[in-house]
């Protein structure tokens, strides 16, 4: 279907004469074409926003829940159309996009809604006699959300939402890849009733991505930055932000360990590693990608691992899609290092056999005999990959898991909890989940990570405390 995805600056569909393709993984064809914003474009979405912000800023709390709440029947309503958006524009599965992603960024904005109305200070007691003192959580002005293309639904709702939840006004620049998902939140929200300017929408060409995104943060209007991606691009969103003096929320990669410690149940490890590692092919940040297992069911773990995979297998079916050909260029150049250095396949071979129309796909891989300065086992795969390592002892186990520069998920598989919560604790990373996969999130937990995963929260009072400020305010009685 040909068409072109609008810019949402003002409450108004722009459609500028710069346009890109967006390319559908399906068949590696372009699906559409979208409006490619300038810098001159971003200052202006600020702009708006800038303007909005006063009103929205005074609206009482039920007002924007109700609002937040309408936005969240409207997607809700059209969550088919919007799944399928996903699926075209980056080649999710029918249960990734319309059973976990879509229905989960409505749940969060449902979540927040309800969280508006306990936004509220403190009266503390200060030390001088005949002196009062109150303090105050108000919104922060124009917010900045930079989001990925892997779940974008869930990555909008919760940049745009929790910004507009505690008063702010926001521009969503989404990824150059999932263009018509972020659209599709845009004009949720202008069609259950916000006003003009609370929340714009941007998408521009990769090349002048950094030129866009600057102009931005550079702008006086702009109070805080969230951006969710790679540790890379996140490095260099930071240092513009710290270059201006405006704080971020930054919510990064990851390289997520999963421990099967020697009392765990096989079968429910080896469900949440598969799960935890190949869920919307491999392409979440918290994705399982090592596999660290106890020497004494090492043996016992794989070959239930092999029956698991066996069980599931369908020779018809198409191996899982990726987003393009340089993310499949990047994944088997991992793999095959990997191989050539030592390591073996568990489960997957080096050949992806496909007919050529059918897009970029990538079978899932487990490799074994994987070494620790292997790049599989250092760097974030996102893809149906992981690497297979084992251990000996628990101390050995948290060492592997410590020694990513991530730490945003991890899971620990073990009959005991005492052993399960101990493990827990000293496990460097923003969650650990006992006897369940590395892939949670859920409205009422707060997500971010720790070291190269970022800082900062999204979700529950945690997250809508990252977009609002905090003022003291004292007088003489």
């Amino acid at each position: 279907m040909a068409t072109t995805v609008p810019l949402i600056i003002n409450g108004k569909e722009e459609f500028p004469s710069a346009t890109f393709d967006v390319v559908s993984p399906y068949k590696n064809q372009t699906c559409w074409s979208a409006a490619a914003a300038t810098p001159q474009d971003a200052i202006r979405a600020v702009e708006a926003a800038d303007a909005a912000f006063h009103a929205w800023s005074q609206t009482k709390p039920t007002v924007r829940r109700d609002l937040l709440l309408k936005a969240a029947e409207v997607l809700e309503q059209r969550l088919e159309q919007n799944a399928e958006y996903m699926r075209t524009e980056m080649g999710a599965d029918v249960g990734a996009s319309q059973g976990f992603v879509v229905p989960l960024a409505i749940r969060m904005l449902r979540d927040v809604a309800g969280r508006i109305t306990s936004i509220c200070g403190s009266v503390p007691i200060v030390e001088v006699e005949g002196q009062s003192a109150m303090v105050l959580k108000e919104p922060m002005g124009v917010i900045l959300g930079i989001a990925p293309w892997n779940a974008p639904y869930v990555f909008g709702i919760r940049s745009a939402a929790c910004a507009l939840a505690a008063g702010n006004t926001t521009i969503l620049k989404s990824s150059e890849l999932t263009p018509r998902c972020y659209w599709a939140i845009g004009r949720a929200f202008e069609d259950a009733g916000l006003p003009a300017g609370c929340l714009n929408v941007l998408h521009c060409r990769p090349q002048d991505a950094a030129e866009v995104v600057n102009a931005m943060i550079e702008h006086p209007a702009v109070r805080k930055i969230n951006f969710t991606g790679s540790t890379a691009v996140g490095r260099k969103v930071a240092r513009s932000c710290g270059q201006n003096l405006k704080p971020c929320l930054m919510e990064l990669g990851g390289k997520n360990s999963s421990i099967v410690c020697a009392d765990a149940d096989l079968s429910t490890a080896v469900q949440g590693v598969l799960a935890g590692a190949f869920l919307n092919s491999g392409q979440i940040c918290m994705a399982t990608d090592r596999i660290l297992v106890h020497s004494s069911i090492a043996a016992a773990f794989t070959e239930a691992l092999k029956t698991a995979l066996a069980a599931g297998a369908d020779a018809s079916a198409l191996p899982p899609t990726l987003v393009n050909t340089a993310s499949k260029a990047r994944v088997e150049a991992l793999i095959f290092n990997a191989v050539a250095s030592g390591a073996h396949f568990i489960s997957g071979s080096a050949e992806t056999n496909v007919p050529q129309d059918a897009g970029v796909r990538l079978a899932p891989v487990i490799l074994g005999g994987v070494k620790e300065d292997m790049a599989v086992w250092q760097e974030e795969a996102f893809a149906s990959v992981a690497a297979f390592m084992v251990f000996d002892t628990e101390g050995e186990a948290i060492r592997l898991a410590n020694s990513s520069g991530y730490g945003l998920s991890a899971f620990v598989f073990t009959s005991d909890l005492r052993r399960g919560l101990a493990m827990a604790k000293k496990i460097q990373s923003g969650a650990v989940h006992i006897n369940s996969m590395t892939i949670h999130d859920e409205p009422v937990l707060p997500h971010g990570g720790v070291k190269n995963s970022g800082w900062g929260r999204f979700n529950a009072a945690e997250g809508l405390n990252e977009f609002l400020s905090t003022k003291s305010v004292t007088w003489m009685d």
